[in-house]
């Protein structure tokens, strides 16, 4: 039997920032040189800040403790896999949620539960933007015009 490959698969994504708007991006354990920003599926009858916050633990180490919620995209964003993937069907349909750290804390992977992430470092979106794998940028750019009012600017 033939997989579906025209579904989108729901997820979550979660930017977050430090006081000086300054974005918490990650550098993947299985594609060194690749960095991106949380993100994951949303489980079944699991609510979409739920599982960001969720995601958020799983891949990073941080807690609820650790963050506050300052904003949501109001849109479902959307992006496509390339043709060379079946990783999630066709691509992944995403709410996006923006937290800011609440304290001094220090980023320590070993905390998280998957080993998805290797390296972390602090960056504006829009450089980040630049530096991602392609099929994500569109996303990075309307969160970028989204969430402006809340980042640093600039490279």
């Amino acid at each position: 039997m033939a997989k579906n490959t025209q579904t989108f698969r729901a997820s979550v994504g979660v930017v977050v920032i430090d006081s000086d708007g300054m974005v918490l991006a990650f550098e993947r354990a299985d594609e060194p040189g690749q960095w991106q920003l949380p993100q994951g599926g949303l489980g079944f009858d699991e609510e979409p800040l739920a599982a960001a916050r969720r995601e958020l633990w799983e891949e990073t180490g941080l807690g609820d403790d650790e963050v506050r919620l300052l904003a949501e995209h109001p849109e479902w964003l959307v992006y496509e896999l390339p043709r060379y993937s079946s990783k999630h069907g066709r691509g992944q349909a995403q709410k996006w949620f923006l937290f800011e750290l609440t304290m001094a804390t220090t980023i320590d992977l070993q905390r998280a539960q998957s080993d998805e992430f290797q390296d972390w470092k602090w960056t504006t979106l829009e450089g980040l933007r630049d530096e991602t794998i392609e099929f994500r940028r569109g996303v990075y750019s309307r969160l970028l015009e989204h969430f402006a009012g809340y980042l640093r600017s600039g490279k």
